[in-house]
C-alpha cells in the first residue's frame, strides 16, 4: 500500500515522525509529501524535514498529520485551516478515492474540507471542543476511530497507535505486535469501529 504524509508549516514532528517509522517498518511503502513545492518543511518543536515530492493525485492513504491549535497561532493546524488551501486539496484526494487519516488536531484539516461531516471523529482531548463545533459526531474515548474511508487518532502519541492498527489491518495482529515489541511500545487497542466500513 502506498501511503504519503502530508508535511506543512509548524505540523507536530511525532504526528507524522512516528507513524512513518512504525508504517515503514510494517513494511509499508511511507513517503513524505507537500502539497505545494517546498524544499523543506519546518516543524512546530523546530525540527526541519526535506519532503520526498510533491503530494500524488492518487494515493491509497493520506496522512494528515497536526500542529498547533489551541492557541491560534499564526502557523500550524490552525493558521492552516483560515489559510484554506489545504483542506480542499485532502478532500479532493478523499474523492478520487483515498483513505485518509489525521493524527491529533490533523482531523480540523479533515473537518474543514468536509471530510468528517456526520462522521465519527477524535483528535487531541484538549480540542475535541473545538471538533463538536464542526459537523463531526465526537468520540471521546478512543484512541483511534476507524470509520473505513476515514481514520483519525487522538493526542499525539495516538499516531502511533493509528499505524500499528493500519498495519494490523493489512498485515495482521503478529506483524503489528512484532512492529510494538520492535520499538518498545505497549500497544493502546482502544480503536472504535464502525459496524460496516463504508
Amino acid at each position: 500500500m502506498q501511503i504519503e504524509i502530508l508535511l506543512y508549516d509548524h505540523f507536530e514532528e511525532l504526528d507524522a515522525i512516528g507513524p512513518y517509522s512504525i508504517l515503514s517498518k510494517a513494511g509499508f511503502d511511507v513517503t513524505f509529501v507537500t502539497a505545494e513545492p517546498a524544499e523543506r518543511v519546518e516543524a512546530a518543536n523546530g525540527m526541519v524535514v526535506v519532503p520526498e515530492r510533491r503530494l500524488s493525485e492518487q494515493v491509497e492513504l493520506l496522512v494528515v498529520p497536526g500542529g498547533p491549535w489551541t492557541r491560534r497561532r499564526p502557523r500550524g493546524t490552525w493558521a492552516e485551516v483560515q489559510r484554506g488551501v489545504l483542506a480542499p486539496i485532502i478532500a479532493a484526494r478523499h474523492a478520487a478515492g483515498s483513505t485518509v487519516a489525521s493524527v491529533c488536531t490533523g482531523a480540523f484539516l479533515l473537518a474543514a474540507g468536509g471530510q468528517l461531516d456526520g462522521r465519527p471523529a477524535t483528535t487531541d482531548w484538549e480540542d475535541l471542543d473545538d471538533l463538536e463545533q464542526t459537523a463531526a459526531t465526537v468520540i471521546r474515548d478512543a484512541r483511534v476511530v476507524d470509520d473505513g474511508d476515514i481514520l483519525t487518532a487522538a493526542g499525539v502519541t495516538s499516531g502511533f497507535d493509528l499505524a500499528l492498527w493500519l498495519a494490523e489491518k493489512h498485515f495482521g495482529a503478529e506483524r503489528a505486535d512484532d512492529v510494538a515489541r520492535g520499538i518498545s511500545y505497549r500497544r493502546d487497542r482502544n480503536v472504535w469501529r464502525a459496524r460496516v466500513e463504508r
